[in-house]
């Protein structure tokens, strides 16, 4: 089949190959190779902009709560459609505003109907809020202790009229720099994840006049048949990496990984959401149909991103845990 299959189909036949058998990558995945990377990475200005969620997440009919940082956040839609975001809790008597209502585009909140709209009002005021369309980031400058940017570094994306989007978050016992340190260790794809990716190889790492990964692999979809590409590994800003496709079926596609700090856990010890979009394009008169079933591709790809960020997570959480050990 390998022999007749054409070389020009986007999807190809993978050969048969034992996991054991894989050529060994713990030679080229030098621990200096990613820790220099991830330094970098680290020292890039995020302007304070941190991701909230998803830009479907936020909604005109009912506030969406979340933590960021340790701080309890509340966003929600006016009636312009607007993002707006602010402190979590009435300036009252400390309500929780995730459970107030929306009534003309401002919260009511449910403890005493204390209305609060995007203008602020009794010593509570909202924060400056980003929706880039996939999705919604929050600055909070007293947290980054940055020079303030008036937007967050947004990667470039395929069109939305021509791309198909999904956001999955999950959340893990550590640090925004150990969720960044695991996307730029590339060579443990073809180990840790081989129900994703087959044939995986390095061809460049970071250099001072190109800080990028650069990797030829192939993504599984069915058996032993996957999507052979070659992808670019960069970080934007210190919470981001974004995995681009720079050559083959779906070029110009990306896949953002951002971590977001929550704060300490019941236990103490900090906890990070990676919330993962995908962005999906292709030129193939065929990929229209695949918009048109957006409803249903999106939980298929969310639920692919979940399933590789379930083990990404342990890789995370023990690289926490080793580097915080006494």
């Amino acid at each position: 089949m390998r022999v007749s299959w054409p070389s020009d189909w986007p999807i190809q036949p993978i050969p048969p190959e034992r996991w054991a058998a894989q050529r060994p990558t713990f030679a080229d995945a030098r621990a200096t190779v990613i820790e220099s990377a991830l330094s970098r990475a680290l020292d890039r200005p995020s302007g304070n902009w941190f991701v909230l969620a998803a830009s479907r997440s936020i909604r005109a009919d009912r506030p969406f709560g979340s933590m960021v940082a340790g701080r309890e956040l509340v966003a929600w839609r006016d009636e312009d459609g607007e993002v707006r975001i602010g402190p979590g809790a009435c300036p009252h008597l400390g309500a929780p505003l995730s459970d107030a209502r929306l009534d003309c585009g401002a919260l009511v909140c449910r403890w005493h109907g204390l209305k609060l709209s995007g203008k602020g009002g009794y010593g509570w005021r909202p924060l400056p809020a980003f929706d880039d369309g996939v999705l919604t980031w929050v600055r909070l400058d007293d947290i980054g202790g940055e020079p303030p940017l008036d937007r967050p570094v947004v990667p470039a994306r395929p069109e939305a009229a021509a791309s198909v989007e999904a956001v999955a978050t999950l959340e893990g016992v550590c640090e925004p720099e150990d969720v960044v340190a695991n996307r730029l260790d590339p060579w443990h794809g073809a180990w840790f994840h081989p129900y994703s990716f087959a044939r995986l190889t390095v061809v460049e790492v970071p250099r001072d006049d190109d800080d990028r990964f650069v990797v030829e692999v192939t993504f599984r979809v069915a058996g032993r048949l996957g999507v052979p590409v070659r992808a670019e590994f960069t970080c934007p800003e210190p919470r981001t990496v974004v995995m681009r496709i720079i050559e083959g079926e779906g070029e110009g596609s990306v896949v953002e990984t951002h971590a977001t700090p929550r704060g300490p856990g019941p236990d103490g010890r900090p906890r990070t959401a990676v919330i993962e979009a995908t962005v999906a394009g292709s030129s193939r008169p065929g990929f229209a149909v695949a918009r048109k079933a957006a409803p249903v591709v999106r939980p298929l790809m969310k639920w692919t991103a979940a399933r590789l960020w379930r083990d990404d997570l342990a890789y995370a959480e023990r690289r926490y845990a080793l580097r915080t050990k006494p």
